[in-house]
């Protein structure tokens, strides 16, 4: 039997469909904060500074997706973040929903909990290494 041997993620790519795509552009882009590498009609993708590994997160249009994710909860994007409260505030300011606020977990970390416009699950991590903690 072969075994797949992948070398790593190359990045992940969020479907969604053209007409919802400038909300999901603008959420990525103008909510969360994120940078684009490359932009173009229908399409935006991500690279973070410093990452060697090249992984990217991409939001494009694709025929197939006509709705909004009817199970946000398959998959979760996570994004690392030094202070999560700083963060949330900085969210909720824009108009994000928090669906779980930041919250300790029994490993030391934080995680708090939103939806994108297309109802995927995105989480913040903040690692217990992070000298951040609630005022």
């Amino acid at each position: 039997m072969s075994e797949i041997n992948p070398f790593g993620i190359a990045g992940i790519i969020i479907w969604t469909s053209k007409e919802r795509f400038q909300s999901m552009e603008d959420f990525y882009v103008h909510k969360i904060g994120l940078v684009p590498l490359h932009q173009r009609e229908y399409f935006v993708n991500f690279k973070w500074p410093g990452d060697k590994k090249d992984i990217r997160l991409t939001i494009g249009v694709h025929s197939k997706i006509q709705t909004d994710n009817t199970d946000p909860d398959r998959i979760m994007i996570n994004f690392h973040v030094a202070d999560i409260h700083a963060t949330a505030k900085r969210l909720s300011n824009v108009g994000i929903t928090f669906i779980r606020e930041p919250e300790q977990e029994s490993w030391g970390g934080w995680i708090a909990t939103i939806r994108d416009p297309d109802s995927n699950t995105v989480q913040l991590l903040q690692s217990p290494d992070e000298t951040s903690r609630p005022n």
